[in-house]
């Protein structure tokens, strides 16, 4: 009779998959962490007999132990080595799936109590057909629901045979069932909790993979309309504007159109299979790290991913990773640019809804936002936005907007039963795709608007670019962030729509952590390190020996100082970085009897400033302390102190270092221990010396120094401006415009490289930072005032800048006033 039956079964199960496709994740014993030598049980949450050919079929191409054989322990036999979590129950139509007892879960759990060596491991198998989130009041969800069938079979056909072959199947790390049955004195009372246990779990894979049902966009339009807030804002419009209600609703429903997302499992499967066409030509592979605490933070409540942003590839790659991984897609707030004909329709059907660049003066369509945010967030939708609003054009992270961050505390004040987790992602590029034109664009070009003809023309362009990292950083809830503000902000009323006095520097501070954790997840590729050495060079020139072992000790020295745990470092040889980089048309080789010297042209060395910006922030503490070094042999160590604790706080701000004012010090010290093991630095009691000159070891020390040197020449040109001018004569917007003005003279006369060296807004953020340190202060007319303590700080950047750059930018500064 067995063998009859195991007959039926494996043929039932190659029919199956003559239509059924899957993909599979965690189906590799070592993925999963499963112990060979501990005996294995399956746990599928529902009683499905398609559920079991599934599971049998994966588990016989994973090698994984079949779920088909029998167990036998403490004298019982277990006859298969799997059971059910919940199993149909009544006659008929009223026949469902319920929770239940299953006679093998309590055989296994009376086992483990009466054979305390017992350890057996529970392995949940996820199984989703289609991974569909369902729609509410939706026809199709009432016709596939439990009690639309005779004993669910003739329902699940039709689920086989509509989403057959999109059949998601998650294997999770298994559940000792030694650990759970300890935990209780009674096999009855275990048995409960182990249920209970594996309840608790398939619920949260069940959120992570599908995600909250979702309304029919007709349904949530009209939902937005009668909120109190989108009702207010329409009568205060209609009085102000002078116009009927009816006509302001009609516009608020304009606006509710205009920005809703239109999710569609056959939009998200249809980008699916071009994006895997797209990156498969495109890219030579995608690396995804960190991937499992993104899952952790998805079981416990709802996720924003804040995503850096250097591309329009950014949100179609990370929906395409998470997709791939078993994640809800997210809803990701595009610009209203992007939203042209054909391509915004397909963008809104893979979850993404499109914004206004700003609406400030627009209270209406304020409202309507607001509350379709509120409403995304409150029901455990994940979201994605940029927090830089714009592509970065210089490679580095850009200031955080507060915009959309704002929006988030304002609705999680409103409504904090779901806890939201930030989830930062870095994206690092080997070959950005649309680097031509951020080429124009940072030689002056204007920016060009996008339209569906730039976007055909792009994708026929396509070539190889290389590999992709994504890394996400470390999730943190919004909890932590508004805990730290000290205030009680869990009772917050906001029924009135008035934010608390605070509301603002919460927001700050989470800005600051979200900009400071994507960076912390930075991916080290071969372009961005050979970038780095490069332009460390004064004719962006090289022996291809020499340049690769400047590179293997740049990433050698940080992988000995970990910046974070997210970070990721290049595969190969430094020799093979080297090569790759030429390969990718980045860099030219000319060949010479001596040995080969890698070269740049001028547009490379302008792209490949980019890359090197992307890693800037990772090296920025040692290079500080080594570019001290340039100028002089030794210095007291309370000398660098000083100096670096003087510096730091507006390097800290421009690339969104990890460490406080009063941490880094400590950072410093380390760092110094670890150059002087290197060689590049000796400590003889309170006196730092460097190495000397010629040697390859003070080579390796310019090289560090020079990358962060174009930074401290911005400082010192704003400084020397403003000494120039004198104090109390200029204000804010009048030193911004002077110095790019100064800077981009510079960059001509002396071949400077690098845009953002003439960047306003970087300029910007230091005028800021002098202000919030105190440095600079205003007067009653704004001008801005300083006194000795600029002074002083202008004179030790002798230090760092040689005699003839200080003169070069004084003369400048003096020929332009």
């Amino acid at each position: 009779m067995n063998l009859i039956s195991n007959w039926l079964f494996n043929l039932a199960r190659r029919l199956l998959f003559l239509w059924v496709r899957t993909d599979v994740i965690g189906n590799k014993a070592s993925e999963i962490g499963l112990d060979p030598d501990k005996p294995v049980v399956y746990v599928l949450e529902k009683s499905s007999y398609s559920n079991r050919l599934v599971l049998e079929q994966e588990t016989m191409e994973a090698g994984l132990p079949s779920s088909q054989l029998a167990l036998e322990f403490d004298g019982n036999r277990l006859r298969r080595r799997f059971f059910f979590l919940s199993e149909r129950t009544g006659v008929w139509f009223r026949r469902r799936q319920m929770p239940l007892m299953t006679g093998r879960l309590s055989e296994l759990v009376e086992a483990a109590h009466k054979d305390k060596s017992l350890d057996i491991q529970l392995v949940p198998v996820s199984i989703f057909w289609g991974r569909a989130p369902q729609k509410e009041q939706s026809l199709f969800k009432l016709l596939l629901s439990d009690n639309w069938s005779v004993s669910g079979r003739i329902r699940h056909f039709f689920i086989i045979l509509i989403h057959g072959r999109n059949t998601f199947i998650q294997f999770s790390r298994p559940i000792s069932l030694r650990e759970l049955s300890d935990q209780s004195a009674k096999p009855a009372i275990a048995s409960r909790k182990v249920a209970r246990v594996l309840r608790v779990h398939f619920r949260l894979v069940r959120q992570t993979v599908v995600g909250p049902d979702l309304s029919h966009r007709r349904t949530l339009v009209s939902q937005l309309i009668r909120t109190p807030a989108v009702r207010e804002a329409i009568r205060t419009t209609a009085e102000s504007n002078k116009i009927s209600e009816e006509k302001a609703r009609q516009q608020a429903l304009k606006y509710a159109d205009e920005i809703c997302s239109n999710v569609s499992v056959a939009g998200v499967r249809f980008l699916n299979i071009v994006l895997t066409w797209v990156w498969n030509k495109i890219y030579s592979g995608v690396s995804v790290n960190n991937v499992e605490a993104v899952k952790e933070a998805a079981g416990k409540g709802g996720l924003v991913y804040v995503p850096c942003h250097r591309s329009h590839i950014d949100y179609l790659l990370l929906s395409y990773v998470l997709y791939q991984n078993g994640l809800m897609v997210p809803h990701i707030a595009a610009g209203i640019n992007l939203n042209m004909p054909v391509v915004g329709a397909i963008l809104r059907r893979g979850g993404a809804f499109f914004m206004r660049r700003s609406f400030r003066n627009n209270k209406l369509y304020a409202a309507v936002f607001n509350e379709y945010m509120h409403s995304m967030f409150t029901k455990g939708h994940p979201v994605e936005y940029f927090v830089e609003g714009g592509r970065s054009r210089t490679g580095r992270t850009l200031q955080p907007k507060a915009g959309m961050l704002s929006m988030t505390v304002r609705s999680y004040l409103k409504d904090s039963r779901k806890t939201l987790y930030f989830v930062p992602v870095y994206i690092g590029y080997e070959k950005i795709l649309e680097e031509r034109s951020y080429l124009g664009e940072l030689r002056g070009k204007k920016k060009e608007k996008e339209s569906i003809f730039g976007l055909f023309k792009t994708i026929r362009n396509l070539k190889n670019h290389g590999r992709v990292s994504l890394n996400f950083g470390a999730p943190f809830s919004l909890d932590s962030v508004l805990n730290d503000t000290g205030e009680a902000w869990k009772t917050v009323d906001m029924s009135s729509g008035t934010l608390p006095a605070w509301h603002s520097r919460a927001v700050d501070s989470l800005a600051e952590k979200v900009a400071v954790s994507i960076n912390q997840a930075a991916a080290i590729n071969p372009v961005n390190v050979v970038a780095m050495v490069l332009l460390s060079t004064n004719r962006q020139a090289m022996d291809a020996g020499l340049l690769a072992d400047r590179c293997t000790d740049i990433v050698e020295l940080l992988k000995k100082r970990p910046y974070s745990e997210q970070i990721s470092y290049p595969e190969s040889d430094s020799t093979s970085w080297v090569s790759y980089v030429q390969e990718m048309g980045l860099a030219q080789r000319q060949t010479q009897k001596l040995g080969d010297i890698i070269t740049l042209a001028d547009s490379e060395a302008i792209l490949l400033t980019y890359y090197r910006n992307n890693i800037l922030h990772l090296v920025a503490i040692p290079a500080l302390i080594c570019s001290l070094f340039l100028q002089k042999q030794n210095l007291p160590k309370a000398h660098v102190r000083w100096l670096i604790e003087s510096v730091y706080p507006y390097i800290k701000s421009e690339l969104f270092l990890r460490w406080s004012e009063a941490e880094v010090w400590g950072e410093v010290e380390a760092w110094i221990e670890l150059l002087q093991e290197r060689g590049l630095l000796t400590v003889n009691g309170e006196e730092i010396c460097r190495a000397a000159i010629g040697t390859q070891e003070f080579v390796l020390l310019t090289t560090l120094a020079r990358t962060i040197v174009p930074t401290i020449e911005r400082y010192y040109i704003a400084i020397a401006i403003l000494r120039r001018w004198g104090s109390g004569e200029l204000e804010a917007s009048e030193l911004e415009e002077l110095s790019t003005q100064m800077a981009e003279r510079m960059s001509i006369l002396y071949g400077l490289n690098a845009p953002e060296f003439f960047d306003k807004s970087l300029f910007r953020n230091f005028t800021n930072e002098l202000l919030k340190n105190e440095f600079l202060t205003r007067n009653e007319e704004g001008k801005l005032c300083f006194d000795q303590r600029l002074e002083t700080i202008s004179e030790e950047a002798r230090l760092v800048l040689n005699a003839d750059m200080r003169q070069s930018i004084l003369q400048v500064t003096l020929e332009s006033v």
